[in-house]
């Protein structure tokens, strides 16, 4: 049987279910979440606290500390960044931080967003980055947005290229992402979510330093 290598079937992702599914954010696609999503937030949340839950690496909880007064960042995994700790098992409090911010393995996401949610372990909001095919399906209907959609939908027009256990400024992809917002304790007008489209920004929301200095040269297309 010849193999069907259509763009749309390569671009998906299969993780067996004990993977790490480990796909770093690149740091311009978090700054995007206060640069174009919340904008109106950052004076904010330079008082604010934030939980990254599912750190890796660190290279979203770094650039979490660019913009919150302070950032807790943990992992079920030890990948020398935050200290050792599964987020749905860990006994977290209610309001342990002002807000949970992290892109999750995609398998645990609707987990991540249940206990997130559920348990009010944010005081005010949960930012989750997923694939954009995250709005299917039955169960996270069923287990989620019928009964809390998220206040913002925040779609990437451009693509954001994750490689599995590192950044790479030169990789492509033809995934799509987005920023999913949830308010802790919603007005009704929040239960309607709000579409937005974040706007090209790779190119003036990178910095010098966002990749490692031995990888790929940093360069791509706009």
């Amino acid at each position: 049987m010849k193999q069907n290598i259509s763009h749309a079937v390569m671009s998906q992702r299969y993780e067996p279910a004990d993977s790490r599914d480990d796909f770093p954010t690149p740091p311009w696609a978090t700054r995007a979440l206060f640069e174009h999503v919340l904008p109106g937030y950052r004076s904010y949340f330079r008082s604010a606290t934030c939980l990254e839950p599912a750190c890796g690496a660190g290279h979203m909880a770094r650039v979490l500390e660019e913009y919150f007064g302070r950032v807790r960042a943990y992992d079920a995994f030890d990948d020398s960044y935050g200290a050792i700790r599964d987020f749905l098992t860990f006994p977290y409090r209610e309001g342990e931080a002002d807000w949970i911010i992290t892109n999750p393995p995609f398998r645990l996401a609707e987990d991540f967003i249940a206990r997130a949610l559920r348990e009010k372990i944010a005081r005010y909001g949960v930012a989750i980055l997923a694939r954009t095919v995250f709005l299917e399906g039955k169960r996270r209907y069923q287990q989620i947005f019928w009964r809390r959609p998220p206040w913002i939908v925040a779609q990437f027009v451009e693509r954001v290229p994750m490689v599995r256990g590192r950044l790479d400024a030169t990789a492509t992809t033809a995934t799509g992402y987005a920023w999913f917002v949830w308010k802790m304790d919603p007005a009704p007008e929040d239960l309607v979510p709000h579409l937005l489209w974040i706007p090209p920004c790779r190119r003036r929301l990178e910095r010098s330093g966002d990749y490692p200095a031995d990888g790929p040269e940093h360069s791509h297309e706009d």
